[in-house]
């Protein structure tokens, strides 16, 4: 019977298609990356999809972010992301929290009743606690490493934390990894050497933050990263890729 996902199932066939239909993922961070994510999942037909992120659509969202209009800004990207999954896939069901994930707010999620975890979050803290997390309750996980101040979209690569290279934020990864005894984490990282913003980001960031008055101020960063259309979205591709992949061949 002809459906929406009949394409897909012509390559991953009827089981496959079942099985992604009853997985749930939580999806932590709904920007640049994850909103990406948040989009090849719905269309590849995952039955459950929760969402977590606590920043408004704002103005400069706009040159990459998928649920990014100027009819969504101020809008909560967890909202938006929601009306957009139902416009392509009415029977997803979505779960949204308006929050950011830290250690102080770790506790409201139940990582047991996820069959993976994608991590598209900006800070290290909030990185670590969720891999910890994942790890406790035996859910596979993903990391999106750093995707701002590149250009390549071809220079992404899929690889365990510790054969990573170059990424700035992976080497920091790598370290607080090792520390706490993580011997294993999936990640998707550029190979590319980032660049530096050619103008002052001090309006960039002001105006970024001025949707962020409720965010904690470990989530804020010291510097905004220049991104383009094209590189966030690559990574987010990426990794739903590999999420959808990785739930095939889950027994």
């Amino acid at each position: 019977m002809l459906n929406q996902f009949a394409r897909t199932q012509l390559l991953l066939g009827a089981a496959a298609m079942k099985k992604l239909k009853n997985s749930r993922v939580a999806v932590f961070g709904v920007g640049g990356v994850g909103g990406y994510v948040v989009e090849a999942l719905a269309r590849s037909g995952i039955g459950t999809l929760d969402l977590i992120d606590n920043d408004r659509v704002s103005l400069t969202n706009l040159n990459r972010q998928l649920i990014a209009t100027h009819k969504t800004i101020g809008q909560y990207k967890v909202d938006a992301a929601q009306e957009r999954i139902h416009d392509i896939n009415p029977d997803c069901a979505v779960n949204a929290y308006k929050t950011f994930y830290l250690p102080e707010t770790a506790d409201q999620f139940d990582f047991s009743q996820y069959d993976y975890v994608v991590d598209a979050i900006d800070t290290v803290k909030g990185k670590l606690t969720l891999v910890e997390a994942a790890n406790a309750a035996g859910v596979p996980i993903i990391c999106s490493m750093g995707a701002g101040n590149k250009l390549d979209p071809t220079a992404f690569r899929v690889a365990d934390i510790y054969q990573t290279s170059v990424c700035p934020l992976a080497r920091i990864m790598r370290t607080e990894c090792r520390k706490r005894g993580i011997r294993h984490l999936k990640v998707v990282y550029s190979t590319e050497i980032p660049l530096r913003p050619i103008e002052d980001v001090g309006a960039v960031r002001q105006e970024e933050n001025s949707l962020r008055a409720d965010a904690p101020s470990t989530t804020v960063r010291r510097d905004t990263p220049g991104s383009v259309a094209f590189v966030p979205s690559a990574a987010g591709l990426i990794i739903a890729g590999e999420v959808i992949k990785d739930l095939i061949a889950a027994k």
